[in-house]
């Protein structure tokens, strides 16, 4: 086991499908009167896979749709230590060679003898190098058609030799990975591993890449009857819900509850009436809702935590925008934000202890963390700052509108998805930017990933969520050639450090180059964050036995599921 402490260095935009269905009963499945133990859990959004390692897939919805389903090698705990799942592995993995200096950065997993799928097939070390492979981009030419949402770590691996139980894999000359022993935990792009006999089963050749790729989207598109964890989904879709029974050849321990039902149910609005009424014994929501914890907290069965969660809320700038390449215009609209404002409408009535963020990748807590906006305007609502670096930059005012050599700057397009608390983030904004004559536009999406990938947009809120690894962030972030740098940021020093933070030979060395990276975006003001976004959590105290949340994952509380039990 090691130790890291919280970081929220998170790595995936969140994106959800608006549906409203409604909860399903719990019936009376308590099992105390000797009958089947049953729970409704309800997750907060439609999962728009099967599988969570597309583009499509990759939302933490369709990772706890799938929660106790994929073997996995290890996962991080609550309490911020990490676990490496000694249900599935026979011995920790081992490093083998960690200098890229002395050869290639070598590692190998080996799986425990008894481990096996649901249909009684063993766990092999061929599962791990298929798994790698789905996991590639379709320019490393294992997978045609594939689109994974986080290869870069998957890119670099040059080969991976499975020999039975035991998989070995081998980077790239002179390349490195000091998170090396993520590629297949409850963190990594799938949440797990997958099976590679279903694809023979099915007639595919998985070395034939346009064949794979076709194993790729079957696993997308078809529910899996398949499990290697305690539980299988027995029925259910991508629309209503899911239903789980225990996995018959399951290794580990045996698991508790005889039936798990997972309803997807976006109105949050109806969580309290139907908690009360026994509809629903528990969830823990990826969005906050005040009105909804706030009743929750008057229940008497209810448990209810709220706490940082995993997903930050952040300002971009489109800087495709020629108007939004000055930096001094990018900077006075930071400065003119107030992100204290923004935190406190709202966060302030439910969780007090907000703080705003400080650093884009370590959270306050991390022994990596460094205040990268100390002494800095930006985000503290100082109009007559803002004002000041407009005007001595050559920007006027015109009867309350900003202009350059007498044009007028902007409109400019306001966008975010239609929650909440974004909406209440983009009116204040509009309302700050106003005041140094800056219009906007309000313009609200349901496709937040469609949206950012054109760059439809020139100043957007949205969020970032993932879990305590870090190292693979600045290269997605604001790397120039990443598909998830939006807005378009390109600074060679940038890339450089975001290229040495993912090849590092330890997390230290990462963590430095990570900050070094941070010292020259923040006063090129094209990210603003504002805050961890707080998650809450809520269960039937009197009926669930040991259910509570985990924001190091985004399994959340099911990242336990094999180990629920109810009362009585």
């Amino acid at each position: 086991m090691f130790e890291r402490r919280k970081t929220l260095a998170l790595a995936a935009a969140a994106t959800s499908t608006v549906l409203v269905v409604g909860g399903c009963g719990s019936g009376d499945g308590g099992g105390g009167d000797g009958g089947p133990k049953e729970v409704t859990w309800v997750i907060n959004s439609l999962p728009g896979a099967w599988q969570a390692t597309s583009l499509a897939g990759g939302s933490v919805y369709v990772v706890q749709m799938l929660s106790g389903v994929l073997p996995y090698t290890g996962q991080w705990q609550p309490d911020g230590t990490y676990e490496y799942d000694m249900n599935v592995l026979a011995e920790e993995p081992e490093l083998i060679n960690d200098d890229p200096d002395e050869g290639p950065f070598e590692w190998s997993i080996t799986l425990a003898e008894d481990a096996v799928w649901s249909d009684g097939e063993p766990m092999t070390g061929e599962d791990l190098r298929v798994s790698w492979m789905l996991g590639t981009s379709p320019d490393e030419g294992y997978c045609g058609g594939c689109d994974p949402r986080a290869a870069a770590s998957f890119d670099k691996v040059e080969s991976v030799e499975a020999d039975g139980k035991t998989a070995t894999f081998r980077l790239k000359e002179g390349l490195a990975d000091p998170e090396w022993m993520s590629l297949f935990d409850a963190h990594s792009q799938s949440g797990g591993f997958l099976p590679a006999h279903l694809a023979e089963e099915n007639g595919w050749d998985v070395d034939d890449a346009d064949q794979l790729g076709e194993y790729y989207d079957w696993l997308h598109a078809e529910r899996p009857e398949w499990s290697g964890g305690p539980y299988m989904i027995t029925a259910g879709d991508l629309e209503n819900e899911v239903v789980k029974e225990p996995n018959p050849n399951y290794f580990g321990e045996e698991p508790l509850l005889d039936k798990i039902t997972m309803p997807y149910n976006t109105d949050e609005g109806t969580f309290v009436n139907a908690f009360i009424n026994g509809e629903i014994d528990g969830g823990n929501p990826a969005d906050y809702s005040e009105d909804v914890i706030l009743q929750l907290q008057d229940v008497a069965n209810a448990e209810v935590t709220i706490a940082e969660g995993a997903t930050w809320e952040h300002v971009d700038l489109n800087l495709k925008n020629e108007t939004l390449q000055d930096v001094e215009l990018r900077r006075a609209i930071f400065t003119a934000i107030d992100r204290d404002d923004i935190a406190n409408r709202n966060f302030g009535a439910g969780y007090p202890d907000y703080e705003l963020k400080n650093n884009h990748v370590f959270g306050s807590d991390s022994p990596y963390y460094v205040d990268h906006f100390e002494g800095e305007t930006q985000g503290t609502g100082d109009i007559d700052e803002a004002k000041s670096i407009l005007e001595e930059a050559g920007y006027e005012l015109d009867g309350g509108t900003l202009t350059l050599d007498g044009e007028e700057i902007g409109p400019f397009r306001l966008r975010s998805t239609d929650s909440t608390v974004r909406n209440t983030s983009v009116q204040l904004i509009q309302a700050q930017l106003s005041e140094i004559g800056i219009t906007t536009n309000i313009e609200m999406t349901d496709d937040l990933g469609g949206m950012l990938a054109a760059a439809e947009y020139d100043i957007v809120q949205y969020g970032w969520s993932g879990s305590p690894y870090f190292t693979g962030n600045p290269d997605q972030f604001w790397h120039s050639e990443s598909g998830s740098n939006f807005g378009g940021y390109s600074n060679d020093e940038v890339d450089d450090l975001a290229d040495q933070v993912a090849n590092a030979p330890d997390l230290d060395t990462a963590a430095e180059h990570a900050n070094a990276a941070m010292e020259i975006l923040v006063p090129e003001a094209y990210v603003l964050p504002i805050m961890a976004e707080p998650n809450y959590f809520f269960a039937n105290s009197d009926r669930l036995v040991n259910v509570h949340d985990n924001l190091q994952s985004s399994y959340r509380a099911t990242y336990n599921i094999g180990e629920w039990d109810v009362a009585g």
